[in-house]
């Protein structure tokens, strides 16, 4: 493979990034980030083509790659490619492999300066090679996709096998949420307000955008709390999450133990298994009488919607006998089993594709023959 060997400058206009409270919103659709990753989202994008992101201070060991607009804070910068030499994502996969902790210039809080990065050098084959590289790639990445895809088509199918079986064996025992239920809360005003930090500074958060937006865990934002309000307010296996503001009535079951808290958009249920599964109730909460309930409280709010506590507490609903939830949840467990290996799957592929990329950047696997 040849290569010729660019600095960083002449690849890149390194652009500083900038302050996010302007734009922040929890119902945003632009994802803002910093050092540690998505720190919310934000009303309007800083910028809208694939970008390679790099740590300006914080956490800058790595680098990150957006293909999407995006916003990025002060302790980011953003990248403006040269594409007539690189390809975005092939400027990624390569910028990857060092580690920028070795040019780090700060005394307290790692940091990197344009003038330092400009003069870094890089190898870098023509974009003939570059896309037979990402070639080998793309596939993986494309896997990965399409896994996700099938895990959201397995969600639609359990749901309507739940709504099926409710319907078919005509269960009449009514009950309410605060019958079935030990605790409801509100996150504290102390999480509402508190400000959104890096990973290093902050724990994760979950807020109504995360949900209107259908995030997962990993895409949380960060914020700072005390130890104290972190205890009472750390979310737990089973936890079942609701949208009390914005687009109510949005929810989701944790499903381990998380190092994470809620904020007051949000309303958390601890069920008594006694009574009911988790998991039953978190499919109640996706049905269309669940829909239409919600529905009401936002027709009769004239401004912002809410919803109070009580609200979600007086929702009724059918509940058969706990022999018969742990039948229909059996009747969902393959495709829960599946949508597990989905994932395992993904985490596996991500380690090959984390193998391969040095060897073929490096140009130790032969990619002459490679047709992209």
């Amino acid at each position: 493979m040849k290569f010729k060997r660019y600095t960083l400058s002449e690849l890149v206009t390194i652009k500083y990034g900038k302050n996010q409270k302007k734009v922040f919103s929890e119902t945003g659709k632009f994802p803002i980030y910093g050092t540690g990753g998505l720190m919310g989202y934000a009303t309007e994008a800083l910028y809208n083509k694939p970008s390679v992101l790099i740590g300006r201070k914080g956490t800058i060991n790595k680098v990150k790659y957006v293909n999407h607009p995006f916003w990025t804070v002060d302790t980011l910068f953003y990248t403006i490619v040269n594409t007539e030499i690189v390809i975005p994502k092939y400027l990624y996969y390569v910028m990857s492999q060092i580690d920028l902790n070795n040019y780090n210039e700060g005394t307290t809080i790692p940091s990197l300066r344009t003038e330092t990065l400009n003069k870094l050098e890089f190898d870098i084959p023509s974009l003939e090679i570059q896309k037979k590289v990402l070639s080998c790639v793309n596939p993986i990445d494309e896997k990965i996709e399409l896994n996700n895809k099938i895990n959201n088509n397995l969600e639609q199918q359990m749901q309507a096998i739940f709504n099926e079986y409710l319907l078919s064996n005509k269960f009449d025992n009514l009950t309410t949420v605060e019958k079935v239920i030990l605790t409801a809360n509100t996150g504290a005003d102390a999480i509402q307000k508190a400000p959104i930090v890096d990973y290093d500074t902050g724990i994760r958060c979950i807020r109504v955008g995360d949900m209107t937006n259908n995030r997962s865990f990993y895409d949380w934002g960060f914020t700072k709390v005390t130890n104290e309000v972190f205890k009472r307010y750390q979310l737990h296996t089973d936890d079942i999450v609701v949208t009390r503001t914005a687009s109510l009535g949005l929810n989701t079951i944790i499903t381990e133990d998380l190092s994470a808290v809620y904020n007051n958009g949000l309303i958390r249920l601890t069920v008594d298994t006694s009574y009911i599964l988790p998991l039953f109730l978190y499919r109640q909460f996706q049905t269309k009488n669940f829909s239409n309930y919600i529905a009401r409280i936002e027709s009769e709010t004239s401004v912002r919607p809410n919803m109070k506590i009580n609200y979600l507490l007086k929702y009724e609903f059918v509940l058969p006998p706990i022999i018969k939830q742990v039948e229909l949840i059996e009747l969902l467990t393959p495709m829960l089993n599946k949508q597990n290996n989905l994932i395992d799957e993904n985490k596996k592929l991500e380690s090959l594709r984390d193998m391969l990329l040095p060897k073929l950047i490096s140009g130790e696997l032969d990619t002459s023959d490679i047709n992209p």
